[in-house]
């Protein structure tokens, strides 16, 4: 066996190739490669006698499309020489269970990208505290008090449940709003679910640019995601949305131990939020590349450089294996 892709359960259901979609990309490149690619979602994978097995299709290539075979087949995760884990928040409890079917594989004979359990200990929102000098002024909170003292201090605050995606339930609130207890008491669930509050920044709206990182290296290149839709954040993935932008010098120095340090912690393939050089958000789970657009904008193949880093971490690990075989 070779690739394994986790993918999210509405990809399944729309499988062919869009553009649109990294997985989509990074899968027909890989196949463009001459490797074999198969998929499966979280619901199937399962662990008999302690093995972990994932039920999955195999994905062809045919006329530049991807198909995949629907003929379901059962095989070890252990098979596979590579698993690409990447589907789509929330973080929920299927979502958690999945990850734990994975510290049951032999680490020595397959690589995971982005690592599972790496992915369950780092909350995309909270865990962005890791690099605190770097984001805007924020509180982690379930109590309306401290969030009404951080309102009234910064009179524009965004409001941001933890595990959510693709700005779902994140909020804006303006000091003075009328209805500023019911937003809070319906986002904390009455002071029991915890948020991330940040002060608002002004600058978005033009806008959060997305820095890509590929194991210890900033992407050189990177786009800026426009609000939409009347709203004051991106909520709507199309070309118009999507312009091109250039990283700054400040950004690429500031960035580049951001981009060490999560490649330590097992996930190399990571996609920055940032406004005006302050991180508001570090996406693990199932980053965009961005590909298309990037492409577009900057007259790159985008994904050619991200199965070329797959494929390097892949040569690596196998030639790793070897020397451990034959010691």
């Amino acid at each position: 066996m070779d690739i394994l892709f986790v993918i999210d359960r509405l990809e399944l259901k729309y499988f062919e190739y869009n553009d649109l979609v990294t997985n989509f990309e990074i899968i027909r490149e890989l196949i463009f490669n001459g490797r074999n690619v198969w998929i499966t979602t979280i619901d199937n994978l399962s662990l008999k006698n302690g093995i972990p097995y994932a039920d999955c299709y195999e994905v062809f290539e045919k006329g530049g499309n991807i198909f995949y075979d629907k003929s379901l087949k059962s095989f070890k995760i252990n098979d596979f020489s590579l698993v690409m884990f990447r589907p789509d928040p929330p973080v929920d409890t299927d979502y958690i269970n999945a990850t734990y079917i994975f510290d049951f594989v032999d680490r020595t004979k397959t690589l995971i990208l982005n690592d599972p359990k790496a992915i369950r200990d780092f909350n995309e929102k909270l865990h962005a505290l890791k690099f605190i000098d770097l984001m805007p002024v924020n509180i982690v909170t379930s109590s309306k008090a401290d969030i009404m003292e951080f309102l009234n201090e910064h009179e524009e605050i965004v409001l941001k449940p933890l595990n959510g995606c693709f700005g779902s339930g994140v909020m804006t609130l303006t000091k003075g709003d009328r209805n500023t207890a019911v937003i809070i008491n319906t986002m904390t669930d009455n002071g029991k679910r915890k948020l991330m509050v940040q002060k608002y920044i002004p600058q978005a709206k033009y806008g959060d640019k997305r820095v890509l990182f590929l194991g210890d290296d900033v992407v050189d290149y990177c786009v800026r995601k426009l609000p939409s839709n009347d709203d004051f954040k991106f909520n709507e993935h199309c070309m118009n949305n999507i312009v091109r932008d250039v990283l700054t010098d400040e950004e690429r120095e500031n960035f580049a131990p951001v981009a060490c340090e999560m490649n330590a912690l097992g996930l190399p393939m990571v996609g920055l939020d940032v406004i005006d050089g302050k991180i508001i958000e570090i996406n693990v789970t199932s980053p965009c590349y961005f590909i298309k657009e990037n492409n577009f904008h900057h007259g790159i193949h985008l994904e050619k450089q991200i199965v070329k880093f797959i494929l390097n971490r892949l040569k690596q690990f196998n030639e790793k294996k070897s020397c451990l075989c034959n010691v």
